[in-house]
């Protein structure tokens, strides 16, 4: 692995893999490299709102398709000529029409009409960069799943050991961290243009939706790598799956069950969601500029309207939100949706290569045994008497592993109603069958098995706990261990044995191996590294840690997952820090705000955010002056003709 970081980062410019710098704030601490992403995020945001738009500045009327400008607003009596409401062509009174098929495929082109799924125009106040990042998402994401399909032509692992499968990864990375920025900063927007106007909340929950599947894919995505980054989210990320009893079927340290949710089945279903989104936006039209204009309607005047009674007031509602959900009859400007998607898939694309180029991606080789032994032998010894007499963190933990513990509960305890679903007696798995293994070669070991097998549970225990407290003095003379007298029996010899078998690898061997086919779940080896200090002294190292906001946090200086802020954010609330169902009430907060976010269409107060806060003013600023120029015009016109509108 040496040899593969040196390949990888010998000719770069900038190595992230030394140890990030963090920033400390009241309850938050965010790495350097999270607080650079959300800062480039947001200078992004502000760059699409405040600079100008080619072709912003055209007036209406004067462009055609050759000049690409803007055409006027068409007749009301010729609107079912546009090319958006082209009829379709199945439409006769031939007997076929009444099949299944036609009637599907007539209603299909009724709402999808080749001129809306491919349109060449679009509405003129379509004058904004802050448009480009629902295109820009698409095209990041097309790029990870292509790097994906390239990672996969090697296998599983070799991009940890081929500086070829390493580059790919890093595009990977890259494009990855690209498409959540994107689709993030998409999403501000679409918040800040109360984009579900119109009837158009469905294309605002399916937006929503695919959001929190992107995120399940990128956590399945890092719990794919088999790194220590992967082994540290998937040990701590078992809490709080395991609170709430999904964890007994989906289970994070299975690395080959995350890979296939990884690259098949979540994949699926986010291209299913992104594609009914884009979908909906063809149908339905992107939203009406804030505040609505429509000239067809009578608008009051401040007076007259705080004259309304209520009827009145939702009658003028209900005008406002028909004419908010009818297909745009203004100006309109040419679009051509295929050379905006290729260029923008070249863009995201060669930001993505020459990031990986310049920047690699982190790699930190996985934790073992066999590491934990050369590094600290005493806590694994410690550790191995911990899960003899079930005083370990696995051997007291409950659900899905056993039913010595007591489940996280709120109202009720989600852990019990799966139960024991991967059971592990921490004896029997993590000593006792390793050793069980060597014994026919180790006269001496198997004397010392037969002593403990004949003693009661309760003397083994004794055993154990005061082996427990003994090798708190350890040590050791020429890599053996050496302990003060004490009532062990016959662990001492044992344990020794144990070391012994973690020193050369073997444990990680047998751990593994406990499994009926496929080596890819390697629940057993991580959980008891977990009962350990040296694994969470690593991750500490490392900041990887819930006291340093973890979840958020890579290795090294990379940029991790700062969009995680919200369900990190409720294991550091004054009051909830400490308390034991803390991984529950993580799960219901984020849910809670999860499920705000998708309702925002119909919660009023937050929906009318958008409208309080008026950022819509900098997407639409070239057309409110526009309108303006409209309206005074429309007025001066009304007045010499003696109209009032």
């Amino acid at each position: 692995m040496d040899a593969l970081n040196a390949a990888g980062h010998g000719a770069l410019a900038v190595d992230l893999n030394a140890p990030g710098s963090y920033l400390n704030w009241s309850i938050f601490t965010i790495s350097v490299a999270n607080l650079v992403l959300i800062a480039v995020m947001v200078v992004i945001f502000g760059a699409a709102l405040l600079l100008p738009f080619p072709g912003r500045h055209r007036p209406a009327g004067v462009g055609d398709a050759e000049a690409g400008g803007d055409s006027p607003a068409p007749d009301a009596s010729e609107a079912p000529a546009t090319a958006y409401e082209m009829a379709s062509p199945y439409v006769d009174a031939d007997p076929d029409s009444r099949m299944w098929t036609a009637r599907v495929r007539r209603r299909a082109l009724t709402l999808l009409p080749p001129g809306k799924l491919l349109p060449d125009r679009q509405p003129g106040y379509v004058a904004s960069w802050i448009y480009v990042f629902g295109v820009a998402s698409l095209a990041a994401l097309g790029v990870a799943i292509a790097s994906g399909f390239a990672i996969a032509l090697g296998g599983t692992d070799w991009w940890h050991t081929n500086p070829v499968g390493h580059f790919f990864n890093s595009v990977h990375l890259w494009s990855v961290e690209l498409f959540m920025a994107f689709m993030v900063i998409h999403l501000w927007g679409k918040f800040w243009m109360a984009a579900w106007r119109g009837r158009r909340w469905l294309t605002w929950m399916t937006g929503v939706v695919a959001f929190v599947a992107s995120i399940v894919e990128c956590f399945t995505g890092y719990l794919s790598q088999q790194n220590f980054d992967a082994q540290w989210i998937a040990t701590n990320g078992k809490d709080a799956f395991n609170a709430t009893g999904v964890g007994a079927f989906f289970n994070l340290m299975n690395f080959g069950q995350m890979l296939l949710w990884h690259v098949v089945l979540i994949p699926v279903v986010l291209i299913a969601l992104v594609g009914a989104h884009v979908l909906l936006v063809r149908v339905r039209g992107v939203s009406h500029p804030l505040p609505a204009r429509y000239p067809t309607l009578r608008m009051p005047t401040p007076t007259a309207l705080r004259e309304l009674t209520g009827r009145q007031a939702r009658a003028e509602r209900r005008t406002r939100r028909a004419a908010e959900a009818a297909p745009w009859r203004g100006a309109t400007r040419r679009y051509d949706i295929l050379k905006e998607g290729t260029i923008a898939a070249l863009v995201a694309l060669v930001l993505t290569v020459g990031l990986a180029s310049l920047l690699s991606s982190p790699d930190v080789p996985p934790a073992t045994v066999r590491s934990w032994v050369q590094v600290a032998p005493s806590d694994f010894l410690g550790t191995a008497a911990s899960e003899l007499d079930g005083t370990s963190g696995t051997a007291g933990y409950g659900p899905p592993y056993n039913s010595n513990g007591t489940p996280q509960s709120l109202l009720f305890a989600p852990a019990n109603i799966t139960g024991v679903r991967q059971p592990i007696d921490t004896a029997k798995t993590f000593v006792l069958d390793p050793l069980a293994k060597s014994a026919p070669t180790d006269p001496q070991l198997a004397a010392a098995l037969r002593i403990y097998d004949a003693a009661t549970p309760a003397q083994q225990d004794a055993w154990a706990a005061a082996y427990n407290k003994a090798v708190q003095k350890v040590t050791f003379v020429n890599g053996s261990p050496v302990l003060p007298r004490a009532a062990d029996g016959p662990v001492p010899v044992m344990l020794a044995t144990e070391l012994t078998l973690a020193r050369s690898g073997a444990l990680d061997g047998d751990l593994s191996a406990q499994q009926p086919f496929y080596g890819t779940d390697f629940t057993r080896p991580l959980l008891f590294l977990a009962d350990g200090q040296y694994y969470a002294n690593q991750a500490a190292a490392m900041n990887l840690t819930g006291d340093t906001w973890g979840v958020m946090n890579e290795t090294g200086s990379y940029p991790g997952q700062p969009w995680l802020w919200l369900y990190q954010l409720w294991y550091h609330v004054p009051g909830w820090e400490n308390s034991f169902n803390l991984d529950l009430i993580a799960i219901y907060m984020t849910g809670l705000a999860t499920l705000l976010l998708l309702l925002v269409p119909f919660l009023p107060g937050l929906r009318d955010i958008p409208r309080l806060i008026p950022v819509h003013r900098l997407i639409w600023r070239s057309w409110g002056d526009r309108a303006e120029g409209t309206a005074e015009a429309d007025g001066d016109r009304s007045a010499r003709s003696g109209v009032t509108r």
